[in-house]
């Protein structure tokens, strides 16, 4: 009898790769300096593994593909069904309205910009450039690798040659961006004395810079039990609870597949395009259950830090699985219009979150822009580990106003992800009617982001309007 080991040996290749990074960061100090996460790390050892020698072994990236796609919804459904803290029940602290005001802003602007970017280059340098080129730069930007490469593979079945890579590369990108210029940043906050003093002691104590725990050290606690371990282990018990959320999100899409086939060829079009953004109705879904264990009174069984684990294993094997599928051959086809968006992209980036959020915001100022610059160009991960350099036990309110803001955004940006495959119609079709579309609706959220800011940044709103960072 034969046995498939392909996804074992992904497993396992990846595994390999996160082990040899965690040693490197222990040891190299570029890498403890810039506060490069392992798995960016690791996923870089495995591009040239994936681009020659596991072609010449007989593996392809498909099977990669498949793993990256799956953890990304994986880890949305972990992180959705966390309990909401008490606090955020009827919330209505400006702080975190200013959190997702800002997050949603890099959407909007990350999007309008990458596809002006992108009708000047197929006007001009290089004709055939598909419409749809410009939203990798938000999708691998401010969303992440999953989502770049989930909805880009959706894109190559509208005529969008390599879609897939392309949004991995740009995400690999933005990873670059987060850890060198977010660093540097860090380090220019601290020379200008824009940082608390807590802040400031802070970083004369980077103790965890060799991403290891030292010997002899308090380990901190990374889960509870919930479960007597006779019964079931607890993280088994966790694990079940996203897998059969998982396959609730399948039955989901299953059934709006079932239902949109009765409305003929375009909407068999649309239930295809859904399985490219699986992770929103995995994250709906995820909301669901937990409304439902909370209804009857066994929320108490579901640990967060267990559920923050799982997604933390989730994301560090799909961003180093999807660097790895990035395909070279594409990245060389593309080189110029990634070189141009992803530079002016990082560029706005750099330069419009201090700006609002200098503005914005009434205390933390300068490190709720750190985490924010962080998650903007990379993932929640790099937006936590950008903070831990100046919050290193969380003791702020920074990462739990932006888990509580994140939910918010979600929210708001639905509309905005459900439109995300216009300018790929456009290049399907050949009309730009949608692309101009997509870019009407960006600076529809642009303009709500705009009033939003206004109502809670108040008199600061226009403060020093030509400064890079606002002192009142």
């Amino acid at each position: 009898m034969e046995f498939s080991w392909k996804i074992v040996i992904d497993a396992g290749v990846i595994s390999m790769a996160l082990l040899l990074a965690t040693l490197l960061r222990s040891k190299w100090r570029f890498l403890q300096r810039f506060m490069v996460p392992n798995a960016l790390t690791a996923g870089f050892l495995l591009l040239p593994v994936y681009n020659y020698l596991m072609p010449a072994l007989g593996y392809g990236t498909n099977r990669l593909g498949d793993l990256v796609y799956h953890l990304l919804n994986l880890s949305f459904i972990a992180m959705a069904l966390r309990a909401r803290p008490e606090s955020a029940r009827g919330d209505k602290h400006r702080s975190v309205w200013a959190m997702s005001t800002v997050t949603l802003s890099q959407y909007a602007f990350q999007a309008a910009i990458g596809l002006l970017l992108t009708w000047a280059l197929f006007s001009t340098l290089t004709p055939g450039l598909n419409p749809a080129f410009g939203l990798t730069l938000p999708l691998g930007f401010a969303m992440g690798p999953g989502q770049a490469y989930a909805i880009g593979k959706g894109w190559e079945a509208m005529g969008f040659e390599g879609a897939g890579s392309v949004g991995l590369t740009m995400a690999a990108l933005g990873f670059l961006w987060s850890c060198i210029v977010g660093v540097i940043l860090v380090n220019y906050g601290y020379k200008k004395g824009y940082l608390r003093k807590e802040s400031s002691d802070s970083m004369k104590e980077r103790t965890m810079l060799t991403g290891i725990v030292p010997r002899g050290a308090e380990k901190p606690v990374g889960l509870r039990n919930t479960t007597d371990l006779e019964a079931i282990d607890p993280l088994s018990f966790h694990g079940a609870a996203v897998a059969f959320t998982y396959i609730l999100s399948y039955l989901l899409l299953l059934g709006l597949g079932w239902l949109l086939s009765f409305a003929g060829k375009a909407g068999n079009d649309l239930a295809r395009n859904l399985w490219g953004i699986n992770f929103i109705f995995s994250a709906i879904t995820a909301m669901a259950v937990r409304f439902v264990i909370d209804k009857i009174k066994v929320g108490h069984l579901l640990d967060d830090d267990a559920l923050s684990r799982i997604s933390g294993f989730s994301v560090d094997f799909m961003v180093t699985g999807s660097l790895a599928a990035i395909s070279l051959v594409f990245v060389g086809k593309y080189w110029l219009p990634i070189l141009v968006v992803s530079v002016i992209g990082g560029l706005l980036v750099t330069l419009t979150v201090p700006w609002f959020a200098s503005r914005i915001f009434k205390d933390h100022r300068y490190e709720r822009m750190i985490m924010l610059f962080g998650v903007s160009t990379g993932t929640l991960s790099t937006g936590l580990a950008l903070l831990r350099i100046l919050d290193p036990e969380f003791k702020t309110k920074v990462s739990s106003d932006y888990m509580l803001s994140s939910g918010l955004t979600f929210m708001l940006a639905i509309p905005f992800i459900l439109n995300i495959n216009l300018p790929a119609q456009a290049g399907l079709t050949g009309s730009l009617v949608p692309f101009w579309s997509m870019i009407l609706l960006s600076c529809g959220y642009i303009l709500y982001c705009v009033l939003a800011f206004a109502f809670v940044a108040k008199k600061n709103a226009l403060g020093k309007p030509f400064q890079w960072w606002y002192r009142d």
